[in-house]
């Protein structure tokens, strides 16, 4: 039987009922990880989304989704739902459904109109629920890699000079960007700055320049806990080399960089997404170490 409640946004006074439903379903506390993403939510509020389901004046379920807009290659604003959780006490009560609509309706309004997650594959039971709550299997691919050095194929004779992004590179990267994608993604990129500058999350941008001129820029961040990942994860989210200097080495310049910028934090692996379709990124990431996840992307419209 389904018992009547109400969705509201999440705040960071809900901390403590996110940490003990987290906790019920993967069997870890994870403090960090939740105080983190609520913290955020206060913070930069367009960058992502809370929502709360309430029963009896007591949360029980809840979920937190970023809202992506040129991450990955993303062509338009999309929701990425990266936690769900249901207390014990209520499942089967409809609360998972209730989070998901108020979910679709917040992200509505920031403008996107898809919603994508991912499962690892052997969590069938969550597997299930998104399939009946009309999710599909993604064009998108999961690719990961640990953090050894790249093959020496890979890195010999490359001697080019990269640096940390700073908050003056941003007219550079935008102008490489729209050559690449004939798109003008100034906002994006003011965002991901803005984020590293904030310090709500271990976020780190690379440029490769060459007599002065940026020819490559690659962005990471680290995240503790997304998708219900048990250990420190990088993630890969942006890299993109002029067309007129590809085939110089820049792209493995830059990733060779991000490894070693990697061995002082707690990573144990770096994680990006491609769409299938594109052959000439999966090859170099293919190339430069990078294999098939275990994790399956799913994805849905959000209707309007």
């Amino acid at each position: 039987m389904t018992t009547p409640g109400t969705t509201r946004a999440l705040s960071a006074a809900d901390l403590d009922a996110v940490v003990a439903i987290d906790r019920e379903r993967s069997g870890r506390t994870r403090t960090e990880f939740c105080a983190r993403r609520l913290r955020a939510l206060a913070e930069a509020p367009e960058a992502g989304v809370g929502v709360a389901a309430v029963r009896g004046g007591r949360l029980a379920g809840y979920a937190l989704a970023r809202i992506q807009d040129g991450e990955f290659g993303g062509q338009a604003p999309a929701g990425v739902l990266d936690a769900i959780g249901v207390e014990t006490a209520a499942l089967h009560q409809g609360v998972a459904t209730d989070v998901l609509r108020a979910l679709d309706g917040a992200l509505l309004a920031r403008g996107a109109r898809e919603l994508r997650t991912q499962v690892e594959w052997t969590d069938l039971g969550l597997a299930a629920f998104f399939a009946r709550a009309g999710f599909r299997l993604s064009p998108r691919l999961v690719l990961e890699r640990n953090l050894e050095r790249l093959p020496d194929q890979e890195t010999a004779g490359i001697e080019l000079p990269v640096r940390s992004m700073a908050e003056k590179d941003l007219r550079a990267i935008v102008r490489l960007d729209k050559k690449v994608t004939r798109r003008d993604r100034s906002a994006y990129y003011q965002r991901k700055l803005g984020e590293a500058l904030r310090g709500s999350a271990i976020r780190m941008g690379l440029v490769a320049e060459q007599g002065g001129r940026l020819t490559g820029f690659l962005m990471a961040r680290v995240e503790f806990g997304e998708f219900g990942r048990a250990e420190p994860t990088a993630v890969l989210d942006t890299i993109a080399v002029d067309p007129d200097d590809r085939g110089e080495g820049i792209g493995r310049a830059l990733l060779e960089q991000l490894l070693l910028n990697l061995e002082g934090l707690r990573a144990e692996r770096v994680v990006t997404e491609a769409d299938w379709r594109e052959i000439p990124l999966l090859a170099f990431l293919a190339r430069t170490g990078f294999t098939s996840s275990q994790r399956l992307a799913f994805t849905r419209p959000i209707a309007g």
